[in-house]
């Protein structure tokens, strides 16, 4: 299947499971672009993604230069505060929002050219070492500190990553304590915080993860194909 055929196939099941959870144009499919070549992602825009993931500030920016602002780009790997400067003026989302320092680099960074920067706070749900992100206890108050000291980051919403396991119910549990999560800073009615954004869900398991809330769904395989990371 082309990557058109890919975009209009995952679309349609995101259709479909919002319909039987009574959900209406919630679900945004954003398409992975990491290792992914320009002419690849140009192709992906003409089938309608509206948005592309890059893991690495330095990839993302050099297809912002490439691309231009045809898409929104979001930053959805770990971000290091040395690389924020690469991004600061172009991305639309940093996903990866998990400790103070990175909240002062941006805010130093968003500050001197005048920009509200929105961010998703990392939630390490599922407490894998290997997975980046915050535990869910610390999250309640790394959120307050943000709102009281950094004027220039807007939370729209939380993002988690599951386990690669077989197991639906493992899964499952991750994106629901993710979206109980959200609802719950939501009732403590922050300033600069809004709980409207849940990114979770990538190719082995949007489908759970639409099904708990998600209102961003991070696919890269199913829209490009297997990829050599290496």
């Amino acid at each position: 299947m082309s990557i058109k055929e890919n975009i209009i196939y995952v679309k349609s099941n995101i259709s479909d499971i919002e319909k039987k959870c009574n959900r209406e144009n919630e679900v945004n499919l954003m398409a992975v672009t990491k290792t992914v070549d320009v002419d690849k992602v140009l192709e992906a825009i003409d089938a309608g993604i509206t948005d592309i993931g890059e893991n690495k500030p330095q990839e993302l920016a050099r297809k912002y230069e490439e691309i231009g602002d045809k898409v929104r780009y979001h930053l959805i790997g770990s971000l290091q505060t040395n690389k924020v400067k690469y991004i600061i003026d172009k991305v639309y989302m940093i996903h990866s929002l998990d400790r103070i320092a990175l909240c002062e680099e941006i805010q130093k960074r968003a500050e001197k050219i005048d920009r509200i920067i929105n961010c998703l706070v990392q939630v390490n749900i599922s407490e894998e070492e290997s997975k980046h992100g915050l535990r869910r206890e610390e999250v309640i108050e790394f959120v307050k500190e943000i709102s009281n000291k950094h004027r220039n980051i807007h939370i729209k919403g939380l993002m988690t990553m599951a386990p690669f396991i077989e197991d639906e119910a493992g899964i499952r549990q991750v994106f629901k304590g993710l979206k109980d999560l959200s609802l719950e800073i939501k009732g403590l009615n922050l300033e600069s915080v809004e709980m409207d954004t849940l990114s979770m869900g990538m190719s082995h398991d949007y489908k759970i993860a639409i099904e708990e809330g998600a209102t961003i769904i991070r696919v890269g395989t199913f829209i490009f194909g297997e990829r050599n990371y290496n």
